[in-house]
């Protein structure tokens, strides 16, 4: 079954699902984690956009041998380890969107560089602020993770006259732009976009000794995971103007609870995990969830 669909992913799948395909029953989100092991009881194969399998409820799904994320980081939805444990494989969907979230990462880089969502709030609250921006034309970013995503986003920005260096965790053979150590970028970067997988290794890798390396004023845009920050530190010098903005599509706890401290901070720029929703990257990515759905774990 396919858990969580929405009435904006409904519309695209109905595209792509074909009547040849292996049936697939399809069930709207959000279920809350309590609500999960009715849902699946009897299948065993899930397709599963932004449901939370934690230990306790995958254990509760006795039939269930297959997750399939619509996406790649199933990890921020899924115990990955637990799932290894009960015999559940995981599997994610790279490549499908690449450059529609680089498109959505350059569109918060507009929006944090000349505080678009700010004074549409205020213009719309019947205000009126005219607020000085910066002009990116000549300004450095620095991209960390130089997978498909961060090669398209070092792509783009170079097309509108950023000067692009990156950093990559592990060696990048041939790349269209300069790689330094991750302190190097961040000593150096007007802007800082994060294209990351989130895993044991990068959870908590823009810390706060790495966060305070930054230039004061940066800007910083996340359409990877949420973990690969530390939010308590990152809060801490957003509020305090070190870090000048923030802009994310992605938080720890999806939709974001009433305390998600991001919501009382002014200079963000929040979106809600809508950087590979487009039609075209969503139908790429329904159609390879179809196809590893019918073939089994």
């Amino acid at each position: 079954m396919f858990i969580d669909s929405t009435p904006d992913i409904d519309r695209v799948w109905k595209q792509v699902h074909r009547p040849t395909d292996i049936p697939i029953d399809v069930g709207m989100g959000p279920v809350s984690e309590e609500d999960v092991p009715g849902k699946v009881a009897g299948y065993d194969a899930v397709i599963n956009d932004a449901t939370y399998f934690s230990e306790p409820t995958l254990k509760r799904c006795t039939v269930l041998k297959h997750i399939v994320f619509l996406g790649t980081g199933a990890a921020s939805f899924v115990d990955i380890a637990a799932a290894e444990r009960l015999g559940i494989k995981v599997s994610t969907i790279g490549g499908y969107g690449d450059t529609t979230v680089a498109e959505h990462a350059m569109g918060l880089v507009f929006a944090a560089a000349r505080h678009i969502a700010t004074m549409h709030g205020i213009v719309r609250g019947g205000g009126w602020r005219p607020m000085q921006g910066m002009e990116l034309k000549g300004k450095t970013l620095g991209v960390v993770g130089l997978g498909g995503i961060g090669r398209e986003m070092a792509r783009i920005a170079q097309g509108i006259g950023l000067r692009v260096i990156a950093c990559n965790r592990s060696a990048v053979q041939g790349g269209s732009v300069p790689t330094v150590p991750i302190d190097e970028l961040l000593a150096q970067s007007d802007i800082v976009s994060l294209h990351l997988a989130l895993n044991d290794a990068t959870r908590g890798f823009l810390d706060r000794a790495k966060l305070e390396k930054t230039k004061p004023g940066v800007l910083i845009v996340n359409t990877a995971r949420a973990g690969i920050v530390d939010e308590p530190a990152l809060v801490d010098l957003l509020r305090s103007g070190r870090i000048g903005h923030y802009a994310t599509d992605v938080f720890g706890k999806e939709p974001p609870l009433p305390e998600e401290p991001l919501l009382d901070v002014d200079n963000v720029t929040l979106t809600a995990h809508a950087g590979y929703n487009t039609p075209e990257a969503a139908m790429t990515m329904y159609r390879r969830a179809i196809d590893l759905a019918a073939k089994g774990p």
